[in-house]
This record gives structure tokens, C-alpha cells and sequence, in this order.
């Protein structure tokens, strides 16, 4: 059985810790590596991943010879010469270059380093991906922050790009909120929603969604009119648009399915849902099939819809996509899947009483109920 590792273990430990001694040695050689690794191992273990990147920035802090600018120049020397040369092997980055950035957010977050410091987050952006430290000079700073923002939208790295819709999305996750209004990131989307980096769409959509959370007209009408600028099309507008508005389509909000071609009240019939089994625990698979019928040609797209009470009592539901067709007249569509009944971070598959229903186009139709047994 593999035991899985938690990422705070992976992402900063004693190796990671003795490396960023070693990098800023080799630039600095007044900084003691050593009493640096000592001071911070003292306490990493016992910490979480947040409060380790803090510990390390911290121990930096404490054991670089100098302050300010001259700290910033030495920590931004001690990278190595690109992000791939460190390493860096996805878009996001390594975690053992989260305290550079946190040390610029907690120790040059001030009006006379200003842009110094901002223009430091934009170069460390690729080694790890800093929207986190942006949020705090948002906070601080919001317009002039907001100006960098928007110098970053037109930076030949893409993860510079990238980090301009990420830092300023009004929802970003396990992320401090920001004071802005909710739609003062527009601007920022209008750069980037036909950018040619899959990365930066990504957030785009991400950040759209967190607006759509609650002004979602003005999201419905930003995407009308991106997709009438013809500057993004095909499948590529349409995975940005159905990103944006996943959880309004999850919801069934109509106007989102008409986006698309689905009409709510589409002439449909659905037969009831069967099981194969009704009895499952966590970790089995949940096996069902209903089958589609159409008096018109109707484009379909169709949710899967399974419901539960919580332990506080209040409803719980997961919403998942199953397919996207087209029901034609006197062909049934068969909707069958194997779907994996499993606990995740976000959705916990306790023991009790459930239903499964199939959404189209927005629409739900009746359930079935299966209970799930102690394991």
C-alpha cells in the first residue's frame, strides 16, 4: 500500500531548506547557511505549509547580513538563471522558492521599495508562482499595485501574464481576500482571454467564475462580447466559457446553457435512472444508465447530480459533467456510466441515505436513492 506523503513534507524539508542555504551562499558568502538551516529545522516539523514558507522567510531575514534593497538583490541572485534551470518542471513552480516572495511581501512591503519590490515578484513568479504576496500589496497599495498589474499583462513570460488575473481574482483559493471590487479585474481580462498560453486562459476563466459567484450577468455579458470579438474562437472560446460558468451550469441557471446552444426547455424524456447496485461503500463504483429521447433535434449537455444530507443537517450535492450530444428524433441516447463513488478533499462519502439524478440542460430529472454502508 503506498502511503501518501502530505505536500507540506515534499514541499519544504530539510533538503529544500539546505538548498535555498546553499543558493544564497554561493551569492552571498557572509550568510550562514548553517545557523540558517539549524534556526529554521527547529521549528519546520511541527509546522503546517503556510507557516513553514513564513518560518523560512523569516530565517532569512534573520540571517542575511543586510536589509531592504541590498537583501532583495541578494535573494533575487541566488535564483538560478531560469526557472528551468531550477528545476521547475510544470507552470506553477517549486515550493522551495515560496519564501523568496513571501520575504518580499513581509519585509520590502513599504512605499519606498515599492516597484522594487513588485518588479522582484514578477521575476519570481516563475520560479513560484506569487499571486499570494501580490494580494498583500493589493491591500496596501491597490492603486498603484493595480499598475504594475497592468504592465504585467503585456509580458513576453507567460507566467507573468498569468499572474496578473491570478493575484486580483476576488475569490482566489486559501488566499486573503482583497478590498477591491469584485469586477476591478476586467480590465486585467480584457489583455489575457485570448492569450496563447493555455495557462494564463485558465486563470482567466478561474477569475470569471469567482465574479460569476455573484454578478453573473455581468460575466454572461463579458463572454457574449468576447466571443463577438471573434479574437477568441472554436473550442477555445468555448472551454474558457464552460470554465467560467461551471458552477452557474452546475446550478442550472438557463442563461448559462443558452450560452451554449442548450435549450432548458428542450422536448426531452428521460426514462428512469437504473442501478446496478443500491447498497455501495466509499470507494466502490456506482453504476447507472437511463436512456434519452428527443421529439426534435436537441443539443444536450448532462449533469450528474448525487445528494445527501451533512451532518449539520443541511443539504449536500455534488454536480459532475457526463456528456455532451445531440438527441436526434427516434434515436435513444443512452446515458451510462461507471462513476467512481470516492471520497475526495472537497466531498466526503459518509455512510447514509443518497439519490442520483441526471441534470440536462439545466433541467433535473427525478432521482433514484442508494445508500452508502459503514465501511
Amino acid at each position: 500500500m503506498t502511503v501518501k506523503v502530505p505536500l507540506k513534507e515534499t514541499a519544504l524539508n530539510a533538503e529544500r531548506i539546505a538548498r535555498i542555504g546553499r543558493e544564497v551562499q554561493a551569492v552571498c558568502p557572509e550568510f550562514d547557511a548553517d545557523g540558517f538551516v539549524t534556526s529554521v529545522m527547529a521549528d519546520l516539523p511541527r509546522l503546517e505549509l503556510g507557516a513553514r514558507i513564513a518560518r523560512t522567510s523569516e530565517g532569512l531575514h534573520a540571517h542575511l547580513p543586510v536589509t531592504g534593497p541590498d537583501a532583495l538583490d541578494i535573494l533575487l541572485r541566488s535564483l538560478p538563471p531560469t526557472p528551468e534551470a531550477a528545476g521547475v518542471t510544470n507552470d506553477f513552480g517549486l515550493h522551495l522558492y515560496a519564501p523568496h516572495s513571501d520575504y518580499v511581501s513581509r519585509y520590502l512591503r513599504t512605499a519606498e521599495h515599492l516597484d522594487q519590490a513588485l518588479a522582484a515578484l514578477a521575476r519570481m513568479t516563475g520560479y513560484f508562482s506569487a499571486e499570494l504576496p501580490v494580494r498583500h500589496f493589493l491591500a496596501d497599495f491597490p492603486d498603484e499595485t493595480m499598475k504594475a498589474v497592468d504592465a504585467w499583462t503585456r509580458n513576453e513570460d507567460f507566467r507573468v501574464r498569468r499572474l496578473a488575473s491570478e493575484a486580483t481574482r476576488p475569490l482566489l483559493p486559501w488566499a486573503p481576500r482583497i478590498t477591491l471590487p469584485v469586477d476591478a479585474g476586467l480590465p486585467v481580462l480584457e489583455h489575457l482571454y485570448d492569450d496563447a498560453h493555455l495557462y494564463v486562459r485558465t486563470s482567466v476563466a478561474n477569475h470569471l467564475g469567482d465574479i460569476a459567484a455573484t454578478q453573473p450577468d455581468l460575466v454572461l455579458a463579458t463572454l457574449q462580447r468576447w466571443k463577438e470579438s471573434g479574437r477568441l474562437a472554436g473550442e477555445q472560446f468555448a472551454s474558457l466559457a464552460r470554465n467560467a460558468l461551471r458552477n452557474l451550469l452546475k446550478e442550472g441557471w438557463p442563461p448559462a446553457y443558452a450560452m451554449f446552444g442548450y435549450a432548458h426547455d428542450a422536448p426531452l424524456t428521460l426514462t428512469p435512472l437504473t442501478l446496478e447496485r443500491t447498497e455501495l461503500r466509499d470507494g466502490d463504483t456506482l453504476d447507472f444508465s437511463a436512456a434519452l429521447t428527443a421529439t426534435t433535434t436537441s443539443p444536450v449537455h448532462v449533469m450528474i447530480v448525487i445528494a445527501t444530507t451533512g451532518q449539520n443537517g443541511r443539504p449536500r450535492e455534488k454536480v459532475s459533467f457526463l456528456r455532451r450530444a445531440t438527441a436526434k428524433p427516434g434515436q435513444e441516447l443512452r446515458l451510462v456510466k461507471a462513476h467512481p463513488l470516492r471520497s475526495t478533499a472537497r466531498w466526503k462519502v459518509s455512510p447514509g441515505s443518497y439519490s442520483l439524478a441526471l441534470q440536462v440542460n439545466g433541467r433535473r430529472f427525478p432521482s433514484v436513492a442508494f445508500t452508502v454502508l459503514d465501511t
